[in-house]
């Protein structure tokens, strides 16, 4: 991936590489100290970076030995002088040190950043999956 052709898609790749790696801090260096995150587990948000790396290093810590493969689709970015915004189908796959796929699910992700001294930093994320009106329970499979 050329990074100066688009850099935001380089900040997709690198987001993929750091949950790969569970490195929670190349992962939280993708954001900006005031992040606003709307994300699907557990909390309804998440409001500045220690916030999210607490939630980074539960989400990490929580898979042992297994991996985290991650997937965007149909990624659009837009972009201005020192603000761009991104929006992505992504998939979640949970697989074992031999690749096995043990779970999945596919997400939405939007996420807003702006350019600064280190680079772009996504300020806002939010990530949603529909519902099934009938049962009301999340749909993760696209």
């Amino acid at each position: 991936m050329d990074k100066a052709a688009d850099p935001i898609l380089q900040v997709l790749h690198d987001y993929k590489a750091a949950v790969y790696a569970k490195d929670v801090d190349a992962f939280v260096a993708l954001y900006a100290p005031d992040i606003l995150a709307f994300d699907m587990w557990g909390a309804w948000t998440y409001e500045g970076i220690a916030s999210w790396r607490n939630m980074v290093e539960g989400w990490f810590g929580s898979l042992g030995v297994e991996r985290v493969v991650v997937d965007f689709s149909e990624a659009r970015t837009a972009m201005s002088q020192d603000l761009a915004m991104l929006h992505a189908f992504v998939t979640y796959r949970a697989v074992t040190l031999d690749g096995e796929e043990l779970r999945s699910m596919d997400n939405r992700i939007t996420a807003t950043l702006r350019q600064t001294g280190e680079g772009w930093k996504i300020f806002h994320q939010h990530s949603s999956s529909p519902f099934d009106p009938a049962t009301t329970k999340v749909i993760f499979k696209r």
